[in-house]
């Protein structure tokens, strides 16, 4: 399998931060949307591009917690999105393409963390891949008029290096048969980025690009904060002291990094003709499918062969279709 997933040497490293990834880059008159923008890395990623100029528009499934979350940012909205809620995406893409602006960059933020029963949604589809991957494929399809009006834009789906640990389980994508929260959740990450790979083919000629980033490991995230200290020191993530252990060389980041990468897709001129890849630590990952466990000193997030396979690429495409329609 050929692929594009080589570093460009951009010049910035896993400890940049989000401001000096913008630094001199203008995006006054870019409209943003970001899901979860309001917390951890998203509301970083939010901060920094209003300060860069941008216009951004916050998703939520509570708006008014958003808007007090975001108090202080000037030049950013929030409007309430469930993506758990087909009727809510859809009302939500609705407004926003009622106002008629065009839509320069879309960031996929939000996530679910993994619960440690089975949760399923209205339709019956397991809970992580609802919120994670097939409401954000359902929001982007719907704003597809507001990217192609931008003439040049980004779509940046947040993933994870948990997408490393499960394909798509083809035959169960729901856990009929039994229910693992990794598994599922691992499932959900690598569903990000071959969403954004099939995305970036189908879509390039019409000027959108598809990326998919590993923001490294914030302590403190919803997505991590629901561990409790004694997994979160286990995986050496706190100290004794119950301190973030900050080591972005080995992925665990403060909220200005991990949000850095995000911000390095959606705005970097550096990937202007480059899309369709994984990117981590501000550039584009190496291909890696050495087996090499996660522990508390090693946090492997490479891309897997399997995250950015494009046949896994367009079946996954066709079947978050058919799970839409059905």
């Amino acid at each position: 399998m050929t692929h594009k997933q080589h570093p460009i040497g951009s010049g910035f490293t896993a400890a940049s931060t989000a401001d000096e990834v913008l630094a001199g880059i203008e995006l006054a008159g870019k409209n943003v949307i970001v899901t979860g923008g309001h917390s951890g890395i998203g509301r970083e990623a939010t901060r920094a591009l209003v300060k860069a100029g941008a216009s951004v528009t916050v998703g939520s499934r509570d708006p008014g917690r958003a808007r007090t979350a975001l108090a202080g940012i000037e030049g950013v909205e929030a409007d309430r999105l469930d993506l758990m809620d087909p009727a809510s995406i859809d009302a939500f893409a609705g407004r926003r393409l009622t106002s008629r602006r065009p839509l320069h960059i879309l960031i996929n933020c939000a996530g679910l963390p993994a619960p440690e029963k089975l949760e399923r949604d209205a339709r019956g589809y397991e809970a992580q891949f609802a919120t994670n991957h097939l409401g954000h494929f359902q929001l982007t399809l719907a704003l597809l008029p507001a990217l192609r009006a931008a003439h040049g834009a980004r779509v940046v789906n947040v993933t994870s290096g948990a997408q490393r640990f499960s394909d798509i389980r083809w035959d169960d994508p729901h856990f009929d048969d039994g229910y693992d929260p990794h598994a599922a959740y691992a499932q959900s990450k690598t569903a990000n980025v071959l969403f954004a790979v099939e995305l970036d083919r189908r879509w390039a000629e019409d000027g959108i690009r598809g990326y998919a980033v590993h923001p490294g490991v914030v302590v403190g995230t919803n997505l991590n904060g629901a561990a409790g200290q004694d997994s979160l020191r286990a995986m050496g993530l706190i100290d004794a002291s119950g301190r973030p252990i900050i080591d972005p060389e080995r992925g665990k980041k403060t909220p200005q990094q991990g949000a850095a990468t995000i911000v390095f897709a959606a705005a970097s001129p550096l990937l202007a003709e480059i899309g369709g890849v994984y990117l981590k630590d501000n550039d584009v990952s190496r291909l890696d499918d050495e087996p090499r466990p996660l522990t508390a000193q090693s946090i492997p997030s490479e891309v897997a062969s399997h995250s950015i396979d494009p046949r896994s690429a367009r079946r996954l495409w066709e079947l978050s279709e058919k799970l839409l329609d059905a």
